[in-house]
């Protein structure tokens, strides 16, 4: 997800300051779903004001602190905020994961060592399906639809991740990564 996209959404809601933007991916849970460097968003802030997309509403003056600055979104951002919003709802997904390319050369590698890392990472995405299914309890009744179904999204992603790496765990304790061949695949995975 784009950090433009990601600032002017969020202004959308109402003018902010870049560190109560920070707050709000926090508080929403978007670290589950978006990719935030360090200082990326005040870089984003400067980049969409220069562009005319934002604009300062207020400067705050606090004797005891450094101003702060409230920013808000123009007219011109509503259109790119809604330019970027289409976009991102048609693009194509791209589904490459670091798992795919170490597959493709785990059998070259200890089989004790891969079925250690693979039980690793099968815990780890119990842990992360538990988070979740805990997230969606906190925020069904209080978040719309539309974000409820991310949290949905993340959760069925996860299920059908843990079902497979299953799956090639079992391939792993049975020495079957190197054969030739799978047959059918199980109904359960369509």
């Amino acid at each position: 997800m784009s950090m433009k996209l990601i600032v002017l959404g969020l202004l959308m809601e109402g003018e902010k300051h870049p560190y109560e933007i920070q707050q709000l991916v926090k508080s929403r849970q978007m670290k589950f779903y978006i990719k935030m460097a360090p200082g990326s968003l005040y870089y984003a802030f400067d980049k969409l004001k220069e562009d005319g997309f934002i604009e300062v509403a207020e400067v705050v003056t606090d004797t005891n602190r450094p101003d702060k600055t409230i920013y808000r979104i123009t007219h011109k951002g509503k259109r790119e905020f809604e330019s970027i919003l289409m976009k991102q709802l048609g693009q194509k997904e791209q589904i490459s994961k670091p798992i795919f390319a170490a597959l493709s050369f785990a059998n070259y590698a200890n089989p004790e060592q891969v079925k250690e890392r693979l039980l690793k990472r099968i815990t780890d995405t119990e842990d992360f399906l538990e988070k979740i299914k805990f997230l969606y309890s906190v925020k069904r009744e209080s978040e719309d639809r539309a974000k409820l179904y991310i949290i949905i999204g993340v959760w069925m992603q996860l299920k059908t991740e843990l079902a497979w790496l299953q799956k090639i765990y079992k391939d792993a304790v049975d020495e079957k990564l190197h054969e030739i061949g799978m047959g059918e695949l199980d109904e359960e995975l369509w």
